[in-house]
């Protein structure tokens, strides 16, 4: 996910990514519980985008 694309998105579309990215972190989770993860990077990423989303749209809350 790029930093840029992410920018030029409202704040309701970051919004609603945000919601799927949470819900894919928690399925993540439970899927490496039950030890059946198979791509552990995708986690990290998740969490990656989750940061950039928040951080981004709190850059976008303070402009205004």
């Amino acid at each position: 996910m790029k930093t840029a694309d992410l920018r030029q998105k409202s704040p309701d579309e970051l919004k609603d990514q945000l919601l799927g990215l949470r819900k894919e972190a928690f399925n993540l989770r439970f899927q490496k519980a039950t030890g059946q993860l198979e791509n552990t990077a995708r986690v990290r990423e998740v969490r990656r985008d989750i940061a950039r989303i928040k951080t981004i749209l709190n850059a976008k809350r303070k402009a205004s």
